[in-house]
């Protein structure tokens, strides 16, 4: 098994250090360190390891980000490593057992899949903070992106040389950039799978540089990214246009038919303005969105199926939250932007893959 380790690194401690000899034991033989812009307070780990003939140290003069690190790792790899079966990257903090890398690295040699080492959240010992981020990510995955990935925050991967330079022109530079190495399996089709590791929580994960606000803005950047593209921002385009349109339709109706009572105006004005932006917003979506080539009766049957559906599911979900959580006014309403949004997205994905298929 010819595998090299990637260890990417920002100012480490003697953690870094017990990876590395963790390592050694358990016969690895190539380990390449990213050092990325670390300060010279924290230099003496690297050259610690330096010492080792089985470890390079490849240096990045400022911060670049993870992901800028791994790429730096993957290039050097496809240059000077190229008889190698792949390689396997591990974070720095020690959370990761040299017996789970080099299982992980045994079974991405065997099956010629991309390797996720992943991690079980269901303990009481895991962070809150990456319970709670890795079940909600995990959830988007699953949902939106038709990827069932249980620990979409692990840092432990196995990937054969054969991705490398796939993986290399992946975008990103930081964070985000593992979460676009995800997306890419499904863009690219690359088999991967999952095997079990050790959860290991180390002074409550507090050495990791992960922000969870900025990089969670960053990595849901990607996946909204992902799943629009192109099509999705005309989709959102088409859905702002028909939304004015009704609008349009509603307070014109309202006043020419200012003679009918408040109860009936409000009916007759609601109904007609639906209707019309539905169909224009149907014409828009079947020609211009997702250029649909299927039968004009079938995608009409299903697209009005699927506007009844969401509209049914918006008044009895903002009711039903009304009701149980005793919600004001003002509440409900923000309630209804809440799910109407949640729906938007579900009625993108339904009408990408069942209406206009």
């Amino acid at each position: 098994m010819k595998v090299s380790v990637i260890i990417p690194s920002l100012n480490p401690d003697n953690k870094l250090v017990a990876v590395v000899d963790a390592l050694l034991e358990e016969g690895f033989k190539d380990i390449i360190i990213v050092n990325d812009g670390s300060d010279e307070e924290h230099m003496a780990p690297f050259n610690e390891v330096a010492a080792h003939s089985e470890c390079t140290i490849l240096t990045h003069e400022v911060n670049k980000g993870k992901g800028r690190g791994l790429k730096t790792a993957f290039e050097f790899c496809l240059e000077n490593r190229k008889d190698i079966d792949g390689v396997v990257t591990v974070d720095g903090d020690n959370q990761h057992r040299a017996k789970d890398i080099k299982k992980c690295s045994e079974t991405m040699v065997s099956t010629g899949n991309v390797v996720l080492g992943v991690r079980d959240f269901t303990g009481d010992d895991v962070p809150a903070r990456s319970k709670f981020g890795n079940n909600m990510t995990s959830g988007v995955f699953k949902v939106l992106c038709r990827l069932n990935i249980s620990d979409t925050q692990t840092g432990l991967r196995a990937i054969p040389y054969k991705y490398l330079e796939t993986f290399d022109k992946v975008e990103g530079e930081r964070f985000e950039y593992e979460t676009n190495m995800l997306l890419a399996f499904k863009k690219y089709n690359i088999g991967f799978q999952e095997e079990s590791i050790e959860t290991v929580y180390i002074e409550d994960n507090s050495s990791s540089h992960f922000n969870p606000v900025k990089d969670s803005i960053k990595i849901y950047k990607v996946i909204f990214k992902y799943l629009f593209k192109s099509t999705g921002m005309k989709y959102v385009g088409s859905s702002i246009a028909s939304w004015a349109i009704d609008n349009i339709i509603f307070n014109v109706l309202e006043f020419v038919l200012i003679g009918l009572t408040v109860s009936l105006r409000i009916f007759i004005s609601t109904a007609a303005a639906r209707v019309l932006s539905s169909v224009f917003n149907f014409s828009l979506n079947r020609n211009a969105v997702f250029k649909s080539q299927s039968g004009l009766k079938q995608t009409v049957v299903r697209y009005y199926i699927l506007w009844f559906c969401q509209l049914a599911c918006s008044y009895a979900l903002v009711y039903i939250s009304t009701k149980l959580l005793a919600l004001s006014i003002v509440l409900s309403g923000i309630a209804k932007i809440i799910i109407d949004l949640a729906l938007f997205f579900v009625s993108y994905q339904i009408q990408k893959r069942w209406v206009f298929k």
